[in-house]
C-alpha cells in the first residue's frame, strides 16, 4: 500500500485558505512544556476568576496532581454554576464499520480481520426504535470511516431516519467538507464530534499508516467546516495514551478555546477517551493516563471553559463515571455497544451482525444510569434542546 504524505491534502478534501486555527493549536502545542510549572502556578490558576491559557497549562501539568482536591472543588463549583444539577444522556448507534484507514490502535482499521457490516435502511429504522422505546431522546450515530461503503447520502438518510425519533442527533463519521456537513444539518444532524487523535503530527504520522485519516492537517480542521456547515455544535477530543497526553489536552482545549473565539454561536464540548483493548490486538491497554490523570485533565477542561459540555463516555468504568457527573462531567452514555445492529430485539436477525470497535467497560442500561444520577442528588436530562 502506497505512504502519501500525511501533511499534504488529497485532491477532495477541503482547504481552508482563511483560517490559522489549526497551525495555532500546533504551534501552542510545541511550546507547551508541561514540567515548567509550579505549585505557585497552579495555586494562581486555581485562584484566578477567568483562567488565561497559561493557567490551564499549569492545571495539566504534574505540579498539579497534588491540588486534585482543590481542582475537584472548583470544577464541581463551576459545573453546579453553569450547568445546575443537569446531566445529559445519549446512545451512540454504530451503523457500519467498513474502513479504509490503517490505524494501529483501532479495531476498525481495514488491515484487521473482524465482521464487517452495514445496516440498510431498515435495520436503521429498528435500531433506531429500539434505542427510542427505552426512552432515550439524543442519539449519536456512528460509521466506520469509509466513504465507498458509508457515503454521504447514507449517512444522511440516517440522520433522517434519526430526526423521526429524537430531539437531538449528533454524527461521529469521517471529516468532510463545509457543503457536506451542511447537507446533513439539513438531514437533521445538530451536532459534530471528532476525534483528533492525538495533536502530535509526527506520532500521528506513525499511528495512521493509510487512508484519508492519514491527511492530519484535514481532520485538524474538522470542527471548523462543520460550524462552517452550519452545525449547532461541535466535540473535542484527543484520545489520551497515543501521546503525552498532557501536551494532546493542552491542544484540544487550545482548539476549542480558538473556535468558540471565532465562533461564539457555537456550543463547544469535551470528550476525554482513553485506549481500550481491541478485537485481535489485546495489548493495546491505557498506559500512560490513570484515572487520576484522566480526572485532572476533565478537571481542567472544566475550570479553563466552564460552560463546554463534557463527555464521559462507556470507556470508563461504572463507579468512575457515577463520580465524575455534577463535578465536572455533564452528558454521559448509556445502553451502550460499539458493534452493528446490537440494539433491536434478540430476535431480529440483523442482531449483532458486526464486530465491535473497542470493549465497553459500563453495559448498564439507561434506566440505570438514571438511578445512578438520582441517587448522587442530580437531574438527568433526555433533552436540552428544543427546536421551534
Amino acid at each position: 500500500m502506497e505512504k502519501i504524505d500525511h501533511m499534504t491534502y488529497l485532491p477532495d478534501m477541503e482547504v481552508l485558505e482563511d483560517s490559522d486555527i489549526g497551525e495555532k493549536v500546533v504551534e501552542a502545542m510545541k511550546a507547551y512544556d508541561p514540567d515548567s510549572y509550579t505549585a505557585a502556578d497552579v495555586k494562581r490558576a486555581l485562584a484566578a476568576e477567568y483562567p488565561t491559557r497559561e493557567d490551564f497549562g499549569a492545571l495539566l501539568s504534574p505540579a498539579a496532581e497534588p491540588f486534585l482536591e482543590a481542582m475537584a472543588r472548583r470544577a464541581t463549583e463551576e459545573t453546579q454554576k453553569h450547568f445546575g444539577s443537569s446531566v445529559l444522556l445519549f446512545t451512540p448507534l454504530y451503523i457500519a464499520n467498513y474502513c479504509e484507514n490503517h490505524c494501529i490502535y483501532c479495531g476498525f482499521n481495514c488491515m484487521n480481520k473482524i465482521r464487517r457490516a452495514k445496516l440498510d435502511e431498515d435495520g436503521i429504522r429498528r435500531e433506531m426504535e429500539a434505542i427510542a422505546k427505552t426512552g432515550m431522546e439524543e442519539v449519536l450515530i456512528l460509521t466506520g470511516e469509509s466513504r465507498k461503503m458509508s457515503d454521504v447520502e447514507y449517512i444522511g438518510r440516517a440522520c433522517s431516519i434519526a430526526h423521526e425519533y429524537f430531539k437531538n442527533v449528533g454524527i461521529e463519521v469521517y471529516p468532510m467538507n463545509t457543503d457536506e456537513y451542511a447537507y446533513l444539518h439539513e438531514c437533521g444532524a445538530d451536532y459534530v464530534t471528532v476525534f483528533q487523535e492525538t495533536y502530535d503530527s509526527d506520532r500521528y504520522e506513525q499511528l495512521h499508516l493509510a487512508g484519508h485519516k492519514r491527511i492530519f492537517p484535514y481532520r485538524l480542521n474538522a470542527q471548523e467546516r462543520a460550524v462552517r456547515g452550519g452545525m449547532r455544535g461541535v466535540a473535542f477530543a484527543a484520545l489520551l495514551g497515543l501521546a503525552d497526553f498532557r501536551k494532546d489536552a493542552f491542544a484540544v482545549g487550545t482548539h476549542a478555546y480558538l473556535i468558540q473565539r471565532k465562533y461564539p454561536h457555537a456550543e463547544i464540548s469535551f470528550s476525554c477517551p482513553r485506549l481500550r483493548p481491541i478485537i485481535n490486538n489485546d495489548k493495546i491497554n491505557p498506559k500512560d493516563v490513570h484515572e487520576k490523570q484522566l480526572l485532572q485533565v476533565m478537571c481542567a477542561y472544566r475550570i479553563f471553559m466552564p460552560f463546554a459540555g463534557l463527555t464521559i463516555s462507556t470507556r470508563e468504568r461504572a463507579g468512575f463515571r457515577d463520580n465524575v457527573v455534577g463535578m465536572c462531567a455533564t452528558k454521559i452514555s448509556a445502553g451502550v455497544s460499539t458493534g452493528i445492529g446490537s440494539h433491536a430485539d434478540e430476535e431480529e436477525e440483523h442482531k449483532g451482525i458486526g464486530d465491535n470497535q473497542f470493549e465497553i467497560s459500563d453495559g448498564r442500561t439507561l434506566e440505570e444510569v438514571i438511578a445512578a444520577i438520582k441517587s448522587r442528588g442530580l437531574q438527568p436530562v433526555l433533552n436540552d434542546y428544543v427546536y421551534i
